[in-house]
């Protein structure tokens, strides 16, 4: 049988890291094996609707590269993929339950069921379980309102096989007898979600590991009426990192105290979608080879459920930053111009400097956004400390700074202005004076960018720079010098 997977996210804000992940799997279990991936909005809980959630949901899945093949945007033999226009499907198969049997009318008052909750912790008490047809004729010829309830096994142990936890025990007893159909005539989340995955054909059910204790509900359900189970995929936890006030690390469910949780927020700090969802993929899964950088086709390729681990997995964000520094470096040359044009623009950067550029900043960047500040020089200058000038490594002093500047500027003044000409001026100057490169290239290059820290070396600067401006700086530098 193809196998058919399904994302089912409610439409209630923003995209949480978790959810991200149950649907890559999702994609990667469906797409490994040349399956189909469908999306579902399931939006009947409206006092969780957000407005303008499911747009979220649209843009997420395409930046991140999950394409399904049905959804509410695109259709499908199945629908409507909305679960809100499918609310008049849910009401004859809970019937229907209620005709064999298999489940029941409740007739408790929220006050009765409040009070209970307080009573105790062990759900409801079945109360309306075993009520006498008569009884049940009178309460409904009294208008009195119902919900229908799953009629559970009382005794006895429920069995099923996870793909990662493998087989896991529930007994009956623990198992209370959910609602189906709320008084309102909507369907609860846990019966719509079984009746749609069986009417789309559903054969692979991908989600969080707090599932694992309810899923007999679910197989009571798909058992009562004759439907075939699905496999299941339990997820473990993604857990996040802190530190109390004492300084120790704190191992916590993933939350927004720990940083950013959201997809658009992580894309809207720097994180390249491609980077991120190779990230997530790893948390929890593991493949066969230890790879830890994939494009989407690679993750299709190797993904295999039998790598997921059982144990939670911690978000880390220095990894994460590693992750996408890879990406970076991977980038082809027009991928990185077209990511790094905008910050390049900012600056009014010519671009016949961009091949420079993209070899000198690739493996100096984590994320584009950090552009700005790695380039900020070349828009920024002002009267830095002088002590820049020293710096032990290669003997540079105020004093001989200032000699440098004093011969070199003549010859930069003179000479042509591309990388080349300028770097073989620079080294020749150390050979024909027997100094280092480092000394010589020290003081030019604090001089032009006014700070320690620049990408490239001495020659890029004076490139970025342009040859009048960096002449200018370099004139300021040892004017400074001279006056100190």
């Amino acid at each position: 049988m193809k196998i058919r997977t399904r994302f089912a996210p409610s439409p209630t804000g923003f995209m949480h890291v978790g959810n991200l992940r149950t649907a890559l799997y999702e994609y990667l279990t469906a797409k490994h094996d040349d399956g189909t991936f469908v999306l579902r909005i399931e939006d009947t809980d409206q006092e969780r609707f957000v407005e303008g959630a499911t747009q979220v949901i649209y843009d997420t899945l395409k930046l991140a590269g999950l394409k399904h093949d049905e959804g509410p945007d695109i259709g499908g033999d199945f629908g409507p993929y909305v679960q809100s226009e499918r609310l008049g499907l849910y009401k004859p198969y809970a019937e229907k339950l209620v005709e064999e049997g298999k489940a029941y009318r409740c007739f408790c008052s929220k006050e009765r069921l409040e009070a209970l909750r307080e009573q105790s912790e062990s759900g409801y008490d079945r109360h309306c379980r075993d009520l006498t047809p008569e009884q049940i004729q009178s309460n409904l010829d009294s208008g009195i309102p119902y919900v229908i309830r799953q009629k559970m096994p009382l005794t006895g142990v429920s069995t099923y096989t996870d793909v990662v936890y493998g087989e896991i025990s529930i007994p009956n007893e623990d198992m209370d007898d959910q609602v189906l159909l709320k008084a309102d005539g909507f369907p609860t989340y846990n019966f719509a979600n079984v009746i749609d995955d069986h009417l789309m054909g559903i054969t692979h059910v991908v989600r969080g590991s707090e599932y694992l204790s309810s899923t007999p509900k679910y197989n009571a359900l798909y058992e009562a009426f004759g439907w075939d189970i699905p496999t299941y995929m339990h997820l473990p936890l993604i857990m996040g990192k802190s530190v109390d006030e004492e300084g120790n690390e704190v191992i916590s469910k993933l939350s927004k105290r720990h940083g950013s949780t959201g997809f658009m927020d992580l894309v809207n700090e720097g994180f390249l979608p491609e980077a991120i969802i190779n990230y997530i993929a790893l948390l929890g899964w593991a493949p066969s080879d230890n790879k830890e950088i994939f494009t989407m086709d690679e993750l299709i390729s190797a993904f295999d459920p039998k790598g997921i681990s059982k144990s939670p997995s911690v978000f880390d964000y220095d990894k994460l930053e590693w992750v996408n520094a890879e990406h970076i470096k991977n980038m082809s040359y027009d991928d990185f111009i077209a990511h790094a044009k905008p910050f390049f623009d900012a600056l009014d950067i010519d671009s016949s400097l961009y091949p420079m550029l993209d070899e000198i900043l690739k493996p100096r960047i984590t994320r584009f956004t950090q552009l700005p500040e790695k380039l900020a020089f070349v828009k920024e200058f002002g009267d830095f400390d002088l002590s820049l000038f020293e710096h032990k490594k290669s003997k540079s002093t105020l004093d001989t700074s200032k000699d440098i500047l004093t011969r070199i500027l003549p010859l930069l003044e003179n000479t042509d202005w591309n990388r080349d000409a300028i770097s073989g001026l620079l080294t020749g100057f150390a050979t024909e004076n027997e100094m280092k490169n480092a000394l010589v290239m020290w003081p030019v290059r604090i001089a032009a960018a006014g700070v320690a820290v620049t990408p490239g070396g001495c020659a890029e600067v004076l490139m970025l720079l342009g040859k009048d401006e960096s002449l200018r700086r370099i004139r300021i530098g040892l004017d400074r010098l001279t006056r100190s």
